[in-house]
């Protein structure tokens, strides 16, 4: 076994591979990127190297460096994760002659895969299914317009070099065709430098369903059963699953025997995946689902999703690609490998669901997480390659993190899945925690009806939905606010800023903006302590509107009843520019999470002014001076008057141009909420 390995990635992947090498007693080298120089799996390693700048072309990609590294560093191998230069058979043929072990299978297993033509040409002759298709090299326009007009429409136009949904189309009918590859044959030239393409049917309802496969020097080869990968955004996974729901032990064995015989016939050494397109048919005589598999790829390489797989074999994947790389035989006979429960894992990412999936950027102001395990098996397993405080960069993959969860059954899993995604709380940047939530309960997923289409199936129920509503969301901030106000302002009643009076009920007005529009919220206090909440101009304590009663428990925890019904929810405020309040507060409850804007009533003068042009105070405080007299002209953005308030002083602006026509109290006055200081003409 080798003593000291370098791991050429980065994020989660880097730090798995560390976990695993530790607890083997391996010893790690890092090598970063001018942009990871603080990053996590920097810290995760015994040594750290460092290899350019922050693009992966000046980093990542240089395996020219690495290999420098792994040498001066006394590294015996070199794991390449996944993505960068995993599946580069010049690195791993460098590797070789530099006399260090590439943690992977060999360059010619990784060349023979690595077009898709010539794969499927090679997989044709091992007897493994292949979609109807062609996979020439002639690629003239006119033979292979000709070519899909023989297989039949749909057809899927495929850059032959490509990966990760690039250069690739899917044509209706004939006639735009040729339109089609033309426009795949630029983006594979742009992506891969290879113009490229195959043509094959393309299937109806098609599921995505692999098979992990490891081999070893000694010829032995298994695999370890599948994964769905169906759920999908744009060709790349959001959701998978082991094993895959509805797979019979006839047809898992059926293409577990293909994907050993794909990978025989490349002599394959280490972990690899075999990719297989599922068409599924309606069976009218039995009323069940007949799948028909054929062969889509193979990754020469560690994949994302392995977790799932070590969650319900109990194995850890790159434990045997470290013992299969070192020289040993596979730990297991196919006979010893078995299935136990469930398992399901979703990719947290930094992205916009909402607006097409646009990845996001910026610091991880929280970052909190279930109760989990970390690179090894559990009921919850959080992997990732981040802190919080870190920044997610616009260099990298937007991946985040991998939620997975290990259940008795799918139903289980389900459940464990749902409830870890609603514990998982991320402020700093978008993330697609709440779009996962929402495909987790859609009818197709939690029925097990998926296909590649499910989330354009049941667009109507992932995207723009609003879980929490305004009411919890407004009664929860308000909640927040109070508690944030008692803990700065202790026990002293007359330090309270409340506006509590003898005499009469107090109101105070909370500004707020949610879901693109503003809404004025005004909390009542009765007697006793007790509250409530009203919407709209109307003040009094007859108003209408929303009564909510609040009950503050812990530091954290705000457990608001509406209607009846109590909400426990935790609500974070985003840290602002410098010098700005941090107006907009993250909810996180049960149902969901969301986002509302608490409007500073001594920040936004827009929000104090009502529709005969008054101005009133935002909050109970003193007015400490006016900066205007009756009679003067004022510009918009113009300081009007200061007042004292929560022993602080705020300046009030006049909100648009115009003329001061009365001012209604003098200096030192003390005023209640929504009284009106002064007019504009």
């Amino acid at each position: 076994m080798f003593n000291k390995i370098l791991i050429a990635n980065r994020g989660e992947i880097a730090c798995r591979v560390a976990a695993t090498a530790k607890r083997m007693g391996i010893q790690t080298v890092a090598v970063y990127s001018d942009a990871d120089a603080n990053a996590k799996h920097v810290a995760a390693c015994d040594e750290a190297i460092h290899v350019g700048g922050s693009a992966p072309k000046d980093s990542y990609l240089r395996w020219e460096a690495i290999i420098e590294a792994a040498k001066a560093t006394g590294a015996q191998a070199i794991h390449p994760g996944y993505g960068f230069l995993s599946e580069n058979e010049a690195f791993a043929d460098a590797c070789v002659k530099a006399g260090v072990v590439f943690i992977g299978p060999p360059a010619s297993a990784i060349q023979a895969m690595g077009l898709k033509a010539a794969s499927k040409q090679l997989m044709e002759k091992a007897g493994v299914p292949l979609v109807p298709g062609y996979h020439g090299a002639d690629q003239h326009p006119e033979l292979l317009h000709r070519e899909a007009d023989r297989i039949g429409y749909p057809v899927l136009i495929k850059a032959s070099a490509g990966g990760g949904g690039k250069g690739m189309r899917a044509v209706e009918t004939s006639e735009y065709f040729l339109e089609a590859l033309a426009s795949c044959q630029r983006e594979a030239q742009n992506s891969f430098g290879d113009q490229a393409v195959l043509i094959e049917k393309y299937v109806q309802r098609p599921r995505h369903i692999e098979i992990q496969v490891f081999g070893d020097t000694q010829g032995n080869c298994v695999y370890l059963m599948e994964r769905d990968c169906s759920v999908q955004r744009r060709h790349q996974k959001v959701l998978e699953e082991a094993p895959a729901p509805g797979m019979t032990e006839a047809l898992r064995k059926q293409m577990g025997e293909a994907a050993v015989a794909a990978a025989r016939a490349v002599n394959y050494v280490g972990a690899g995946t075999v990719e297989f397109i599922v068409e599924q048919r309606d069976n009218t005589s039995t009323g069940h689902i007949d799948m028909n598999f054929f062969f889509m790829e193979m990754n020469t390489r560690l994949q994302v999703e392995h977790p799932v797989t070590e969650a319900v074999t109990g194995l850890d994947l790159v434990e045997w690609q470290l013992r299969v790389a070192s020289g040993q035989a596979l730990p297991l006979k196919q006979d010893q490998i078995h299935l136990t429960g469930h398992a399901i894992e979703a990719r947290i990412c930094a992205e916009t669901p909402d607006n097409n999936f646009l990845p996001a950027t910026g610091q991880l102001q929280v970052y909190k997480k279930p109760a989990h395990t970390a690179f090894e098996r559990g009921t919850v397993r959080f992997d990732d390659g981040v802190r919080q405080g870190d920044t997610i960069s616009p260099y990298y993959d937007s991946m985040v993190a991998k939620l997975i969860v290990h259940g008795d059954t799918r139903e289980q899993a389900l459940a464990l899945l749902d409830q870890a995604l609603a514990q998982t709380q991320v402020v700093g940047l978008s993330t697609n925690v709440q779009f996962l939530r929402h495909v987790v309960s859609s009818a197709s997923f939690t029925e097990a009806r998926l296909d590649t289409a499910l989330i354009a199936r049941e667009a109507n129920v992932l995207f723009n939905q609003e879980k929490v509503g305004l009411n919890v969301a407004a009664a929860a901030v308000v909640a927040h606010t109070l508690q944030q106000e008692n803990a700065q302002q202790g026990h002293d009643p007359f330090s309270k800023s409340d506006g509590w009076q003898s005499h009469a009920e107090t109101s105070r007005r909370f500004p707020l903006e949610f879901a693109g529009q503003t809404h004025t919220a005004w909390l009542h206090y009765g007697h006793q302590g007790a509250m409530h909440l009203t919407w709209g101009d109307a003040a009094g304590p007859g108003a209408k509107g929303l009564h909510d009663e609040f009950s503050l428990t812990g530091s954290h925890t705000l457990n608001v009843t509406w209607q009846g019904q109590r909400v426990a929810s935790e609500v974070v405020l985003q840290q602002g520019k410098p010098g700005q309040p941090a107006d907009l507060a993250h909810v996180f409850t049960q149902a969901g999470a969301t986002r509302i804007r608490l409007i500073h009533p001594l920040a936004y003068a827009e929000g104090a002014q009502d529709e005969k042009g008054g101005l009133t105070a935002p909050m109970p405080g003193k007015v400490v001076s006016f900066a205007v007299r009756v009679g003067d002209k004022v510009k918009a953005g113009q300081t009007l008057a200061v007042m004292e308030a929560m022993k602080m002083e705020h300046t009030i602006a006049a909100p648009k141009d115009g003329q001061v026509a009365e001012l209604l109290y003098a200096p030192g006055d003390q005023i209640a909420e929504g009284a009106e200081l002064l007019k504009l003409a």
